[in-house]
């Protein structure tokens, strides 16, 4: 028996598109912000910045890493609180009762990622590999976050003569926290609205959705 040939597009459609759409916006982003920081230099008296200059302001890379943190942030918190929490009805959430399929001890076989297969500190790391990630995207993403956010706000501080702040003095000011609480709480809220939503919405043939003729009480795929 053959086994059927699918092009790569099928095969990775999904990362492929989702990955395009996201360099589109980063684009959008770059150039739209480019223009904007340029209208505040003109309006103070300053020259135009060229696209190389711009993508090392404190102006961009406080934007990019304001927003990959919060998503990286919320994934890592969802991953981790649906191993033991749960919402009835939801699809995104385990069943009430009994074990789950992702629950089961892993075992080794010959198509089992090589962790499994290597068993000891790799299949430690390898059965939490997920939130690890998560978890040091988020690090990564706060710490660049917090140096474009005290960039940009060094930046203008020079463009209005005032002192350079240090980062032992910025890192307890309202501005970074702002920044940051801001986009949270908006990852939080979409995260709700997933869970809530599933419950009694429905999506035809999409893996996030119940069947379209589930029960609203039935939890889980």
């Amino acid at each position: 028996m053959t086994t059927k040939q699918y092009s790569f597009f099928y095969r990775n459609g999904l990362s492929i598109v989702i990955l395009l759409l996201m360099t589109i916006s980063l684009a959008g982003q770059f150039c739209t912000g480019w223009q904007e920081k340029n209208h505040e230099r003109e309006d103070n008296g300053k020259p135009a910045l060229t696209a190389n200059e711009y993508v090392g302001t404190g102006h961009f890379i406080q934007a990019t890493f304001e927003n990959w943190e919060s998503e990286f942030l919320q994934m890592a918190i969802y991953v981790l609180l649906t191993v033991s929490l749960r919402q009835k009805g939801s699809s995104e959430s385990k069943k009430l009762s009994g074990r789950d399929e992702v629950d089961r001890l892993p075992h080794s076989h010959p198509r089992a990622p090589w962790p499994v297969r290597k068993g000891g500190l790799w299949l430690r790391l390898y059965v939490n590999s997920l939130s690890i990630a998560f978890a040091l995207l988020f690090l990564i993403s706060f710490v660049l976050h917090f140096y474009g956010s005290l960039k940009d706000q060094n930046e203008e501080n020079q463009e209005k003569g005032k002192a350079i702040q240090q980062w032992t003095e910025y890192v307890g000011e309202p501005r970074f926290w702002f920044e940051s609480f801001q986009n949270w709480q908006s990852e939080f809220l979409s995260v709700a609205s997933i869970v809530l939503l599933s419950i009694w919405l429905r999506q035809k043939g999409s893996p996030e959705s119940k069947p379209v003729d589930a029960p609203y009480d039935e939890t889980g795929h």
